[in-house]
């Protein structure tokens, strides 16, 4: 048993990477590798030619499944659904497997797509399989894999083109905070692209803009004005989230807000606000770097 666990856990980092940028949810991923880790303990592994292999496929089948009941309940959620933000900082296994696949702003692209589509995708861009591999994975032929590639690529054309490096979004999201915390309404204005969305996702437990805000200037004011409201009261903190920097508000020790941006070549373009207390868990005790404007 010890063997089978060690195993098992050699394997964990790559199973939960799969699972979370399918489910965009590190509570449904998690739920999804102990499934796996259950069912491998009752499966017979003596004619299994490949331990990882077999995971993999178990692991992508199972989330599979999840995604499509996830799918339904998220037709329900009150205001705009955003992922579960992760803390990478000290999990670099997690970011290993290209991290472009982690951002915020793909992994809420990506629910455009049917679960099969985001299980060819990401195995194939952020995992490396062949669509040879993936096709007895998810159960098709290779022809029907590189052609669900295709279309997930089309849908995802949009963040694709006229991306920047993490270290240039990382300046940017600087830059940015500077801005907001000097009330440098024009300063802000400048660095959000035409159109640019900020989306708010309290899930109906906290006070949140239940519809997106459009437009440099409706974000900028909007931006301000919340500053204006909080700054007495919050402290500001700076983590790696998805595999790029991020800003947590603390309000009484407790992170009440994470922050992410999403940046192409003409500015920022998406901004998140994910403020629905069950997905702050993973950044509830980690390092954060204080930011000072």
């Amino acid at each position: 048993m010890d063997e089978l666990a060690a195993g098992f856990e050699s394997m964990r980092p790559r199973l939960f990477g799969i699972a979370y940028r399918m489910l965009g949810s590190a509570v449904e991923a998690e739920d999804v590798v102990q499934d796996a880790w259950v069912k491998w303990q009752t499966t017979d592994r003596s004619g299994i030619r490949s331990h990882p292999a077999f995971l993999t496929t178990m692991t992508t089948r199972l989330t599979i499944n999840v995604a499509t009941s996830s799918r339904m309940r998220r037709e329900t959620y009150i205001g705009p659904w955003l992922p579960e933000p992760v803390f990478t900082g000290a999990d670099p296994e997690l970011g290993a497997e290209n991290a472009e696949a982690l951002e915020v702003g793909l992994l809420l692209l990506m629910e455009r797509l049917t679960p099969q589509e985001r299980a060819v995708y990401l195995l194939h861009e952020a995992f490396g399989y062949t669509f040879g591999d993936i096709a007895a994975v998810v159960e098709t032929t290779e022809a029907n894999a590189r052609q669900l590639a295709r279309r997930a690529r089309l849908h995802l054309k949009e963040h694709s083109d006229n991306r920047v490096t993490v270290a240039q979004k990382n300046r940017l999201l600087r830059s940015f905070l500077a801005a907001a915390q000097a009330g440098d309404l024009e300063g802000l204005q400048s660095l959000l692209a035409d159109d640019i969305v900020l989306y708010s996702d309290g899930g109906g437990n906290v006070t949140a803009a239940r519809r997106p805000v459009e437009g440099p200037d409706h974000v900028a004011r909007f931006l301000l004005g919340t500053v204006q409201k909080l700054q007495m009261h919050v402290e500001l903190h700076v983590a790696a989230v998805n595999g790029s920097d991020a800003f947590v508000l603390r309000m009484d020790g407790e992170p009440f807000l994470v922050g992410a941006i999403g940046v192409s070549t003409r500015g920022i373009d998406r901004i998140f606000f994910i403020m629905n207390p069950v997905k702050l868990g993973a950044v509830r005790n980690v390092p954060l770097e204080r930011h000072r404007s």
